[in-house]
């Protein structure tokens, strides 16, 4: 699976790929020669809606054309497909989530009503995130299918 660096435009999408599996470093505040130095370095394509960056520098990109996040999903996913059963990332700073097997050591990072109501909990081993399926990843979930279903013609 490609592995990304999105520039600063594309930090809302960059939270959806990382839910998604997708490895996808994002800089709020890069120059663009930093940016391409950093995809050369990790064999990564750039992301990016900046035209300019992808015609003064020879690089792996892909250029986002639409300004709207769900367009945008549908872009990406469309030209670099998902695999099967990707590893969470976290959506905060990239990095693989592990399943918690200790709940009781996550108890006062979450609301009582979720400790007391959810048995599976995955934890970011870089910044703490904790996550878990509630109703928000429900509606993720679905958003993230409407955005990848074939459009009518």
């Amino acid at each position: 699976m490609e592995r990304f660096v999105a520039d600063a435009m594309l930090g809302r999408l960059t939270r959806w790929l990382r839910f998604l599996g997708y490895d996808v470093l994002y800089f709020r505040d890069i120059e663009d020669r930093e940016l391409v130095k950093t995809a050369r370095a990790g064999d990564r394509v750039i992301l990016t809606r900046d035209r300019g960056l992808v015609q003064d520098f020879h690089v792996r990109h892909y250029l986002v054309e639409s300004e709207i996040l769900d367009e945008q999903l549908s872009e990406v996913l469309g030209r670099f497909p998902l695999k099967q059963n990707p590893d969470r990332r976290c959506m905060k700073c990239n990095t693989e989530v592990v399943a918690v097997t200790n709940k009781e050591e996550i108890r006062d990072s979450v609301p009582e009503y979720v400790y007391f109501n959810h048995d599976s909990f995955q934890k970011c081993p870089s910044c703490g995130s904790i996550y878990w399926e509630g109703s928000h990843m429900r509606r993720i979930i679905k958003r993230i299918e409407k955005a990848v279903k074939p459009k009518d013609k």
